[in-house]
């Protein structure tokens, strides 16, 4: 048999072997059983909520069950390593949080690098965090709380739900950026600091403005500034810390991820039916009820997202020396 011949027969072997694979792979459509999305966090909190609010959607549009599960732990991490470890087939996904892109920092040994082994598949919410004091704090706006902080050096407390918690890291920012003396005093919670700052234990919190709208609404706490780069429409009066501290910005963003060298194919339509998801009102209005914004656009705009935050924490995480609980 003459070179050629069979140069040409062992392509046509490999071609048809090829073949096949996509023929295998198109009798079963993804999604072709259930999928699962891991919470890292434990049930009824906002990750929870979306999670399950992403799992009805998908659910009813792909025609089979995503079905949240919750591993609570290690601030989210416990949750990111078994995606990390999962098969990239798009059946196992992660909510991905805040913390995560904290945590890449926060904690000196991880047993995955988030932005290598998670891949991004569709953002869902950016949601603002609120400055606020007790209503018996002298000072009513940002201009005047760094004011009084500096003619009273030592005397604020800064309430956060935990060291490394997005609560703590946007007042460390804040510290950074103002050269305001604050000493941070962590809960175990966000719950038993918002009671202590309505209480006058602690003079400044900057907590997620769903957790705190009703106490604002009340007048049990008193909003100094929204710490997105624009006003919040619920309470339109309320300034932003950007205002008076210029490139101040700090949001919660909520998305879903998935292993890395998940297969483009159901990236893709994962994103797509999660862009359709924030496009409908229903879903709109329950975001806007959790202090959020839909984050809409490409898996490249998502990753790009997570890219800058990892970035900007890693920063306020090391000038602040913060350590994990």
């Amino acid at each position: 048999m003459s070179s050629p011949r069979r140069r040409f027969l062992s392509m046509a072997a490999a071609a048809a072997a090829c073949a096949a694979l996509p023929r295998a792979a198109r009798s079963e459509p993804y999604p072709a059983r259930p999928v699962r999305i891991i919470v890292g966090f434990a049930p009824g909190g906002p990750t929870d909520l979306l999670a399950r609010m992403m799992g009805q959607w998908l659910s009813e549009r792909l025609g089979q069950q995503f079905v949240v599960e919750n591993r609570p732990g290690a601030s989210g991490n416990i949750a990111t390593q078994a995606v990390v470890n999962a098969p990239a087939d798009g059946y196992t996904l992660l909510l991905v949080a805040p913390a995560n892109t904290i945590n890449a920092s926060l904690y000196d040994r991880l047993g995955f690098d988030f932005l290598r082994d998670i891949a991004p598949v569709a953002g869902i919410m950016r949601s603002l965090y609120v400055m606020e004091v007790s209503p018996s704090f002298p000072a009513r706006t940002v201009p005047e709380f760094i004011a009084y902080a500096e003619a009273h050096p030592g005397t604020i407390n800064m309430a956060s739900a935990g060291s490394g918690t997005p609560q703590h890291v946007a007042g460390e920012m804040f510290k950074l950026m103002t050269g305001v003396q604050m000493t941070h005093v962590p809960y175990r919670g966000a719950v038993p600091a918002l009671t202590d700052l309505i209480g006058g234990r602690v003079q400044v919190m900057f907590d997620n403005m769903a957790s705190s709208l009703e106490h604002i609404r009340a007048g049990t706490l008193r909003p100094l500034a929204v710490t997105t780069r624009t006003r919040f429409e619920v309470l339109p009066d309320v300034p932003t810390v950007n205002d008076f501290v210029p490139g101040f910005e700090a949001s919660a963003q909520f998305g879903i991820g998935a292993p890395m060298r998940t297969p483009g194919a159901v990236v893709n339509t994962l994103n797509r039916e999660i862009n359709a998801a924030l496009a409908d009102p229903v879903i709109k209005a329950r975001l806007s009820e959790l202090a959020g914004a839909v984050l809409t656009g490409a898996p490249a705009d998502y990753g790009r997202v997570l890219a800058d935050e990892t970035e900007k924490w890693a920063k306020v995480v090391r000038a602040g020396n913060i350590k994990p609980d």
